[in-house]
């Protein structure tokens, strides 16, 4: 991303914006994949993604489905090579490894994979999902991001969650013997969770040496289960200055470990970041597949139809589960990448960027705004290199607004 020359390539910058990338840049870039299961035992009261329960999964039907809406992509990108992918959902520990197999097999043969590709599934805690680790690593994945949500059982039974302490423990365990590389996520800011409770649950977390830690405060979601008990009055979120005051204390406990924030909620070792999430903060190109799933490709924003059931349907009368496949502007597009990037502790290089989208850099910042955030230590800047400070980052929704043209 990073490079100062705008006025050379600006000519370039535009053509590509207008018609987008060259053969040879195309050629030069990565490109990510995400692959969607939307299948879960049950729905956790929290949750806001796209996740369904069924009784019956017909496994040869979508096995056939996910092969047919990859097709579909890869005749749109076949020039470039898979530098990562992302099994999310759902629950996409409970597909069977045979069918993750045939699944990347597929991905192999459409793309071609990078020498380092990074594959990941993200895994619930769960006996009876571990028990595949072993044959999901010999399908080709070589990183697995695990669900615990919290080392506590009150805390487990609060969130919904269908695992107890003890199989947090060997899932990542048993993660650590099979895979290259885990993470695992943890909720903190619950209801009535005090600073040593959070720091104790963190230190612990810290002291199982995985690479990588997803760490969220439950936000109360529109459409959960959750918004619903908070409107009845059955239990009431954190005060958002204590929230604060644990991300705070994330912060100097991760630090202090040698896993810092990369970007606002994870955490990682050098070299330990996950390369997918970057390319979706980077602003990448990633193709989505499966019911409900996101890509951004050539300029164009995609998405699948959410339901299964209608995505299936789509899938049957035209060829892929598109529901909408849109061009974007490139004022529409800075403005996703400057939103995305600027989650992240390295910043953004708002003038490479700008060569990429074809956008000067003083046309997606206010320059003049963003000096004064830096006075009050929520922004650093460097020449057109912008980053928003660890201060700033828990004003980030704020920020974003007052910054960004």
């Amino acid at each position: 991303m990073m490079g100062s020359s705008l006025a050379k390539n600006s000519n370039k910058s535009q053509r590509e914006s207008l018609n987008g990338p060259t053969r040879s840049r195309q050629q030069a870039e990565p490109l990510a994949l995400y692959i969607h299961w939307p299948f879960c035992v049950s729905k956790c009261p929290y949750c806001d993604f796209n996740s369904h329960v069924r009784e019956n999964i017909d496994i040869e039907k979508w096995r056939d489905a996910l092969l047919t809406d990859m097709a579909h992509e890869a005749k749109l990108t076949s020039d470039k090579k898979l530098s990562s992918i992302f099994f999310g959902g759902g629950t996409p520990s409970l597909m069977p490894p045979a069918l993750v197999a045939d699944l990347l097999k597929a991905a192999q043969q459409h793309w071609g994979f990078a020498h380092d590709i990074e594959i990941t599934l993200e895994a619930n805690p769960n006996s009876v999902e571990v028990e595949r680790f072993a044959d999901l690593a010999s399908a080709g994945i070589n990183r697995v991001s695990i669900g615990v949500q919290s080392f506590e059982a009150e805390a487990l039974a609060f969130l919904g969650r269908a695992h107890d302490v003890g199989e947090a423990h060997r899932a990542i365990e048993t993660a650590q013997a099979h895979f290259e590389r885990v993470s695992f996520d943890l909720i903190y800011a619950l209801p009535d969770q005090s600073a040593k409770d959070w720091e104790q649950q963190l230190t612990h977390a810290l002291s199982l040496g995985t690479g990588h830690l997803s760490l969220y405060q439950l936000t109360i979601e529109p459409g959960t289960r959750f918004e619903t008990l908070v409107r009845q009055g059955n239990f009431t979120p954190a005060d958002p200055d204590h929230g604060a005051e644990l991300y705070e204390l994330t912060q100097a406990l991760t630090g202090a470990a040698g896993v810092p924030a990369y970007e606002v909620s994870n955490h990682a070792r050098p070299g330990a970041q996950s390369r997918h999430n970057l390319t979706y903060w980077r602003y990448g190109d990633y193709i989505g597949i499966g019911p409900g799933a996101h890509g951004r490709r050539s300029g164009a924003a995609t998405q699948r139809h959410k339901k299964p059931e209608n995505w299936l349907s789509a899938l049957t009368r035209n060829g892929h589960g598109n529901q909408s496949e849109i061009p974007l502007s490139a004022e529409e597009r800075a403005s996703e990448a400057l939103m995305m990037g600027l989650r992240l502790a390295e910043g953004v290089d708002v003038s490479a960027l700008g060569e990429r989208l074809g956008r000067h850099h003083d046309q997606m910042i206010d320059w003049h705004e963003a000096e004064t955030l830096e006075k009050m230590g929520l922004v650093s800047r460097n020449q057109s290199h912008i980053r928003v400070t660890a201060s700033g980052l828990l004003l980030l929704d704020a920020i974003l607004p007052k910054i960004m043209l």
